[in-house]
Formats: structure tokens, sequence, C-alpha cells
């Protein structure tokens, strides 16, 4: 019997950790923080952290959330440059709990989703480290994630993102910085 025992053991230990589901159904990383959702207060919450806001745009039941989270953030080391570089705020797509966006307008989530055009989730917005009084978020993003990607993908994105590329005016748009780390990648100069 203690033969069975020992293998059911390890085959549970063997088995890929899954995310945390809360009572909203949505999954929740220890990086995601749980604030009053007003933007601009969250906005300045990060930069005194010296990290980069990033709202995440999920919803219960979401097939490509889950790869994200059990696929995706698991990871250990994207989750560790998430949680060293970001400060996470997650919207429900079809939630009712109260946002201000920077602009000030105050409205529920799903509000908020449908206000920024948000049609897919995940759905990953990445704000700069200033917004102006009259400006909603999704009109100052500097990037947008909208859907699933490999680990490779999101790892590139949150550090073009971190690094500020966007600002280079060296002609490496994000699917340039992209394809060279994929190409960094398969030849192993990959750090």
């Amino acid at each position: 019997m203690k033969h069975w025992s020992g293998i059911a053991l390890g085959l549970l230990m063997a088995l890929p950790a899954t995310a945390e589901i809360g009572d909203d159904g949505l999954h929740k990383q220890p990086w995601m923080r749980d604030t009053f959702k007003d933007l601009r207060e969250d906005l300045e919450e990060a930069n005194g952290e010296g990290k980069r806001l990033a709202i995440f745009v999920e919803q219960r039941g979401c097939i490509y959330c889950t790869k994200m989270h059990e696929e995706v953030f698991i990871d250990t080391g994207i989750s560790d440059y998430i949680a060293e570089h970001f400060f996470v705020v997650q919207v429900n797509l079809y939630g009712d709990t109260e946002v201000i966006d920077f602009d000030g307008e105050s409205l529920s989530e799903k509000d908020l989703a449908r206000k920024w055009n948000v049609l897919f989730t995940p759905n990953i917005v990445f704000l700069p480290e200033e917004v102006p009084e009259d400006a909603t978020g999704i009109e100052t993003a500097v990037a947008v994630m909208p859907g699933a990607f490999g680990k490779g993908t999101t790892l590139d994105m949150f550090t073009w993102v971190a690094e500020k590329r966007y600002t280079l005016d060296n002609g490496e748009n994000f699917q340039r910085y992209h394809a060279r780390r994929i190409q960094e990648r398969n030849n192993g100069s990959f750090d």
C-alpha cells in the first residue's frame, strides 16, 4: 500500500500548479493588487514603487485567461519579472465594481471595458508613467496585449514596456524587438 501512495504522491507533485481562482471567478496571482480601482491613484502608487501600471482585463470562464495563468504566468521567470517591474490591477470584463478612469469618470468595470473597446480577454493595457488629466487609460496606453500569447511573446512585451523601448527612435518597434529576441533565444545568446 505504501508503494501506491508514494506513486500517487509523486504524480500529484509532478502536476503543474494551477492559479488560484477568486470569488469573482477570475484567476489571481500574488503580484495582482487589490486596489480601490482609482486608476490615477494606482498610477501614483506604481510610480512611487518604481513600477509600471498594467491593467489586466479578464473574465470568468475565459479559456485564454486560464492558458495565460496556467501555462505562462506559472513560469517563475515571467512571474518574478512582472512582480518586480509591474503594478497589476485586474478588471473584470463583466464586473460591477466601480472604477475611476484617468479622465475622472466613475463607472463599472464592464462599462470601463466597453469605453476602452475591450473585446477579448485577456487584454493587458500598459500605461505610461504620466497620463494627462483629460485622457482615458486606453487613449494613453503605450501598448495593449489583446489575447493569450506564449511565454516568449509575453515576456518580451513586458520587457519592451518596462525598458521603455517604445520611446526609442531606433526603428525597433515591438515586432522587430520580439523578432530579435526570438533570434537571440534560438542562437543561445539570450540571457
